[in-house]
């Protein structure tokens, strides 16, 4: 089974505040240095979901997203699984029709189509938009 195209009605409330001036709290960290913690690490299986994660995907410990939990972030060009990264926020991937958004962490810049190139299997799902560190 891949990941719903939508959330219910309820995360639908909550992606309503995030479009209408919640995106800040992610591009707030464009440019800046994070620390992100796997709990997905690349080659791992969605725990939900019937797909292998392509990527590093984690979150930003101490912060809080749409969900309710921690900020997500992909972990971009690294070729093997990691537990933790500290790398710059490149980008953020706004989910137009979801609860939260997606920070890009990487050790060097990337192109909009690099980005999605290495999140799509994920974001295939969402109607998305990729908002580059300088809004190049």
């Amino acid at each position: 089974m891949s990941p719903p195209k939508r959330y219910a009605a309820q995360q639908s409330v909550m992606c309503l505040s995030l479009i209408t001036g919640d995106i800040e709290k992610y591009t707030a960290y464009l440019g800046q240095r994070v620390h992100v913690e796997m709990d997905r690490p690349k080659g791992s299986k969605h725990p939900s979901f019937d797909f292998i994660y392509e990527t590093n995907y984690g979150f930003v410990p101490g912060t809080t997203a749409g969900d309710g939990h921690e900020i997500d972030a992909y972990v971009i060009g690294q070729d093997s699984p990691l537990k933790s990264f500290d790398g710059e926020c490149i980008a953020v991937v706004v989910r137009k029709d979801d609860a939260e958004h997606k920070l890009i962490v990487a050790d060097h810049l990337c192109s909009k189509s690099e980005i999605y190139d290495e999140v799509r299997f994920v974001e295939d799902y969402y109607d998305t938009e990729i908002i580059l560190a300088g809004g190049a």
